[in-house]
Protein backbone atom coordinates (compact mmCIF):
# COMPACT_ATOMS: atom_id res chain seq x y z
CA UNK A 1 0.00 0.00 0.00
CA UNK A 2 2.42 2.35 0.83
CA UNK A 3 4.55 1.68 -2.35
CA UNK A 4 1.03 2.76 -4.22
CA UNK A 5 1.16 6.27 -2.42
CA UNK A 6 4.47 6.34 -3.41
CA UNK A 7 3.54 5.98 -7.22
CA UNK A 8 0.78 8.23 -6.60
CA UNK A 9 3.16 11.15 -5.25
CA UNK A 10 5.69 10.74 -7.82
CA UNK A 11 3.27 11.13 -10.05
CA UNK A 12 1.80 14.02 -8.96
CA UNK A 13 4.62 15.70 -8.34
CA UNK A 14 5.95 14.90 -11.87
CA UNK A 15 2.96 16.52 -13.32
CA UNK A 16 3.45 19.72 -11.41
CA UNK A 17 7.20 22.04 -12.16
CA UNK A 18 9.58 19.74 -9.97
CA UNK A 19 10.85 17.23 -13.00
CA UNK A 20 10.63 13.76 -12.24
CA UNK A 21 10.13 10.92 -14.27
CA UNK A 22 6.84 9.24 -13.51
CA UNK A 23 7.36 6.46 -16.11
CA UNK A 24 10.33 5.19 -13.62
CA UNK A 25 8.30 5.48 -11.24
CA UNK A 26 5.65 2.93 -12.46
CA UNK A 27 7.95 0.89 -14.53
CA UNK A 28 9.67 -0.12 -10.84
CA UNK A 29 6.32 -0.43 -9.04
CA UNK A 30 4.95 -2.89 -12.20
CA UNK A 31 9.08 -4.56 -11.87
CA UNK A 32 7.79 -5.31 -8.44
CA UNK A 33 3.95 -6.24 -8.76
CA UNK A 34 3.34 -7.17 -12.00
CA UNK A 35 0.11 -8.13 -10.93
CA UNK A 36 -1.40 -4.85 -9.98
CA UNK A 37 -0.78 -3.59 -13.37
CA UNK A 38 -4.30 -1.50 -14.13
CA UNK A 39 -4.60 -0.81 -10.53
CA UNK A 40 -1.02 1.03 -10.69
CA UNK A 41 -1.94 2.65 -14.22
CA UNK A 42 -4.74 3.99 -12.84
CA UNK A 43 -2.96 5.27 -9.43
CA UNK A 44 -0.18 6.94 -11.58
CA UNK A 45 -3.20 8.93 -14.52
CA UNK A 46 -5.27 10.10 -11.67
CA UNK A 47 -1.83 10.94 -9.37
CA UNK A 48 -0.23 12.94 -12.69
CA UNK A 49 -3.96 14.18 -13.78
CA UNK A 50 -4.28 15.76 -10.43
CA UNK A 51 -0.90 17.48 -10.47
CA UNK A 52 -2.20 18.82 -14.08
CA UNK A 53 -4.96 20.05 -12.78
CA UNK A 54 -3.20 21.66 -9.68
CA UNK A 55 -0.91 23.70 -12.65
CA UNK A 56 -4.30 24.64 -14.51
CA UNK A 57 -5.60 25.72 -11.20
CA UNK A 58 -2.28 27.95 -10.39
CA UNK A 59 -3.01 29.22 -14.08
CA UNK A 60 -6.24 30.66 -13.15
CA UNK A 61 -4.61 32.96 -10.50
CA UNK A 62 -2.27 34.36 -13.02
CA UNK A 63 -2.83 38.11 -14.07
CA UNK A 64 -4.59 38.73 -17.09
CA UNK A 65 -2.74 40.41 -20.07
CA UNK A 66 -1.83 39.48 -23.52
CA UNK A 67 0.90 37.05 -24.51
CA UNK A 68 1.58 35.53 -28.17
CA UNK A 69 3.11 32.45 -27.07
CA UNK A 70 -0.32 30.68 -26.06
CA UNK A 71 -1.43 30.95 -29.64
CA UNK A 72 -2.36 27.25 -29.99
CA UNK A 73 -3.75 26.67 -26.76
CA UNK A 74 -6.32 29.33 -27.39
CA UNK A 75 -6.68 28.09 -31.14
CA UNK A 76 -7.55 24.35 -30.34
CA UNK A 77 -8.60 24.68 -26.33
CA UNK A 78 -8.72 21.84 -24.57
CA UNK A 79 -7.47 18.77 -27.29
CA UNK A 80 -4.10 20.45 -26.51
CA UNK A 81 -4.00 18.61 -23.51
CA UNK A 82 -3.67 15.48 -24.48
CA UNK A 83 0.06 16.46 -25.19
CA UNK A 84 -0.06 17.56 -21.14
CA UNK A 85 2.02 14.45 -20.43
CA UNK A 86 5.32 15.86 -22.35
CA UNK A 87 7.98 17.15 -20.52
CA UNK A 88 8.55 20.54 -20.18
CA UNK A 89 5.91 21.90 -22.18
CA UNK A 90 3.35 19.68 -20.90
CA UNK A 91 3.32 22.02 -17.44
CA UNK A 92 3.50 25.34 -19.68
CA UNK A 93 0.18 23.64 -21.28
CA UNK A 94 -1.69 22.99 -18.17
CA UNK A 95 -0.85 26.49 -16.59
CA UNK A 96 -1.63 28.22 -19.75
CA UNK A 97 -4.85 26.45 -20.17
CA UNK A 98 -6.07 27.36 -16.61
CA UNK A 99 -4.39 31.02 -17.47
CA UNK A 100 -7.39 31.09 -20.51
CA UNK A 101 -10.32 29.58 -19.09
CA UNK A 102 -10.38 26.58 -20.91
CA UNK A 103 -13.27 24.96 -19.23
CA UNK A 104 -11.83 22.61 -16.42
CA UNK A 105 -14.05 19.33 -17.37
CA UNK A 106 -13.19 19.63 -20.99
CA UNK A 107 -9.49 19.97 -19.84
CA UNK A 108 -9.42 17.26 -17.09
CA UNK A 109 -10.90 14.93 -19.66
CA UNK A 110 -8.26 15.55 -22.08
CA UNK A 111 -5.73 15.56 -19.41
CA UNK A 112 -6.34 12.61 -18.14
CA UNK A 113 -6.78 10.63 -21.46
CA UNK A 114 -3.44 11.43 -22.65
CA UNK A 115 -1.48 10.40 -19.28
CA UNK A 116 -3.42 7.31 -19.15
CA UNK A 117 -2.47 6.48 -22.71
CA UNK A 118 1.11 7.31 -21.85
CA UNK A 119 1.06 4.82 -18.63
CA UNK A 120 -0.84 2.06 -20.74
CA UNK A 121 2.68 1.95 -23.25
CA UNK A 122 4.38 1.98 -20.19
CA UNK A 123 2.99 -1.08 -18.69
CA UNK A 124 2.87 -2.89 -21.75
CA UNK A 125 6.54 -2.16 -22.12
CA UNK A 126 7.16 -3.35 -18.36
Amino acid sequence: MAELAGLFLASFAAATLIPLPSEAALFAYLKAFPEHTALAVAVATIGNTAGGMTSYLLGRFLPQRKLKHLESVKRHGAPTLLLAWLPVVGDALCVAAGWLRVNWIAALAFMAAGRLARYIVVAALA
